[in-house]
């Protein structure tokens, strides 16, 4: 891991070159905010967890945290403690309902909100600490092409984009895989398409924003980017409900369309990541 927590600088201090992905490791990202990426990081951890596995949710959406506001949680220690030494890692890892752990960022953190030398060196420490620990790590990131959501979206093995049908989503969405093919040399992106209306809607959106990166992105080895639909998230009224009371959809309504979809996202995910549970 060597190469990891010691990678190339600039002379501004910031990293010029893409970083060696950390195994096992889901940066869960999204071209733009409220298309669901942290209830779909919350509720994908609880179906990996069920499944057998360990796993952990990083918020790693620095600026305008809010994994602790879907959850339900009150931490008393946040990831702004732990970076700035006034608490240990450990100290700051939570049980979350879901039978899955957490390390929650403090909203409003104006000053994690650039990437100096310092938040990725915290980062970097973070995640060296993290990660052997845990069968998969989720990076709930925050939405855009920001620096800091680069960085963090850099230190993923996969990279799973969420995204709606809304054109606007679906226009972000391009522009995030954009970046990241072109700046971090992504191979394989995958895809989940939340809030869909109709059985397919997923896939046949997917194929259309495949057919636009053939068109217009290429990698400087000649090998085209290949985006991997994962699977839909349909519209669902629980997914309201349960988010209104600050609950887990797996846990509150396992049986609805939304939560068995999710069901099926771990699945995939487990096959992509994650080792067979013992």
């Amino acid at each position: 891991m060597s190469d990891v927590l010691n990678p190339p600088e600039s002379a501004e201090g910031s990293t010029s070159v893409p970083l060696k992905p950390l195994g096992k490791v889901v940066a869960v990202t999204s071209g733009k905010g409220g298309v669901g990426k942290t209830f779909v990081s919350a509720n994908l951890a609880a179906a990996l967890a069920k499944r057998g596995h360990r796993v952990l949710v990083l918020d790693a959406d620095l600026g305008l945290a809010n994994l602790d506001v879907v959850l339900n949680l009150y931490p008393k220690i946040t990831l702004h403690d732990v970076f700035t030494g006034k608490a240990k890692l450990e100290d700051a890892i939570i049980r979350a309902p879901g039978g899955f752990s957490v390390l929650l960022a403090g909203s409003g953190m104006v000053e994690y909100s650039r990437l100096t030398p310092e938040v990725r060196d915290d980062f970097l420490r973070i995640m060296a600490g993290l990660v052997p620990h845990y069968d998969v790590v989720l990076l709930d990131t925050g939405a855009g092409i920001s620096d800091v959501v680069l960085f963090a979206v850099s230190l993923a093995s996969e990279v799973l984009v969420v995204a709606t049908p809304e054109p606007t989503s679906l226009t972000d969405a391009y522009a995030t895989i954009k970046v990241l093919a072109g700046q971090q040399k992504r191979k394989i992106i995958r895809m989940v398409i939340n809030q869909t209306a109709r059985l397919g809607d997923g896939r046949a959106i997917t194929t259309q924003l495949q057919q636009v990166l053939d068109r217009f992105v290429t990698s400087e080895d000649g090998k085209q980017l290949r985006l991997v639909h994962m699977g839909d998230i349909p519209a669902d009224n629980s997914v309201r409900q349960a988010i209104m009371r600050r609950q887990l959809l797996l846990q509150s309504m396992p049986g609805c369309p939304a939560a068995m979809a999710i069901s099926q996202l771990a699945l995939k995910i487990e096959e992509t990541v994650a080792p067979k549970a013992a």
